[in-house]
């Protein structure tokens, strides 16, 4: 645990805001310029839900893809700090907070990753906690910790 994840950097485009926007955040400072300079943003800036979905990227090509990754779990204390304006660029890292084996099934392991995305000014963006199912290297070995609830990422729920 405590091991950090430095991710690689993204440059979001006008072009990148817009089009996530139209499918799926069509609010108008994320659409249109004038209407972006006129809101309380003062500019076009990126859906928190875009940002979200980059860094999922971020850390996907950085780390995920690399282990033995079964899926996401869900996530908790998502927080978007300040907007990912048109061309900013995103970085950050990921740092794994907590790893345990599930009770019931103990060929899977639940990793608990920090997120900390920043700009290229150093600002911070947004930051998440998310929860991914990976699988054990030793199912029958008992080195991580069993939790109670063995899918719960903060308080029940999943298939443990």
């Amino acid at each position: 645990m405590g091991e950090r994840i430095e991710f690689a950097a993204i440059t979001v485009t006008k072009e990148m805001i817009i089009e996530f926007a139209t499918e799926f955040d069509p609010f108008p400072f994320h659409l249109d310029e004038d209407a972006a300079r006129k809101s309380l943003l003062g500019g076009l800036a990126s859906s928190g839900w875009q940002t979200a979905g980059l860094s999922l990227r971020m850390v996907t090509d950085a780390f995920l893809s690399r282990v033995a990754s079964a899926g996401g779990l869900g996530f908790s204390d998502l927080k978007w700090k300040r907007p990912v304006m048109k061309g900013d660029t995103i970085s950050g890292s990921a740092t794994i907070a907590e790893l345990r084996r599930s009770r019931s099934h103990p060929q899977w392991g639940i990793v608990l990753v920090d997120f900390d995305v920043r700009n290229q000014k150093g600002q911070p963006v947004m930051s998440m906690r998310l929860a991914n199912l990976v699988e054990t290297r030793d199912p029958q070995a008992g080195t991580m910790q069993t939790p109670m609830q063995p899918y719960d990422v903060e308080h029940g729920g999943g298939a443990g």
